[in-house]
């Protein structure tokens, strides 16, 4: 992000008044684990994260919402600071109120959303990832949270919650060639 004051662009200032929306807790730094509990807490429902095997050429994670809950989804075989980064990122969507991305891919969008046609999810509910503005503006939100963190812990058993069950054996159908679960 560029420096502080007049010679910020729009996005930078949009990207600080997010954060400041967002209104961390006025400690310095925070876990990872604490600020989805923040942000669970403001939009009135759980954000849970769950490393998972993701299909091979997906993205490496993404933002599912449900009516109950908000799901971080990410590649498990991610390094940890990856890993870290890519949850930041999902959270800049969900905190910028950005569509959510299901899935990208028109096999996983039959298996995650099996009565809705893969190009219509992909048009209506798909967000490229590209250099687009609400990319740029979900790292930035992303990384200015980061700023907040004291650790990123590693831990990759976390529980899945029953109604999440399903989801997750669906992605882990789709896991690459030879991980345990996957149809070859």
């Amino acid at each position: 992000m560029g420096a502080r004051g007049p010679g910020r662009t729009p996005l930078e200032r949009r990207c600080e008044e997010r954060l400041r929306e967002l209104a961390l807790p006025a400690r310095r730094k925070m876990t990872i684990e604490e600020v989805c509990e923040h942000v669970g807490a403001r939009r009135g429902r759980p954000l849970l994260v769950l490393p998972t095997a993701l299909p091979t050429g997906s993205p490496h994670g993404l933002w599912v919402a449900t009516d109950r809950n908000d799901y971080v989804f990410l590649e498990e075989r991610l390094a940890p600071i990856h890993q870290h980064q890519v949850v930041l990122h999902e959270i800049g969507h969900l905190v910028c109120d950005h569509d959510t991305s299901p899935v990208l891919a028109a096999e996983v969008s039959r298996l995650l959303l099996p009565s809705l046609d893969p190009g219509l999810v992909r048009r209506v509910l798909g967000r490229g990832h590209t250099d687009s503005e609400a990319e740029i503006e979900a790292e930035l939100v992303g990384s200015l949270i980061g700023r907040r963190l004291s650790s990123w812990t590693v831990c990759r058993d976390r529980p899945v919650p029953p109604e999440a069950h399903e989801l997750v054996a669906r992605l882990a159908v789709l896991g690459p060639p030879g991980h345990p679960g996957a149809e070859d």
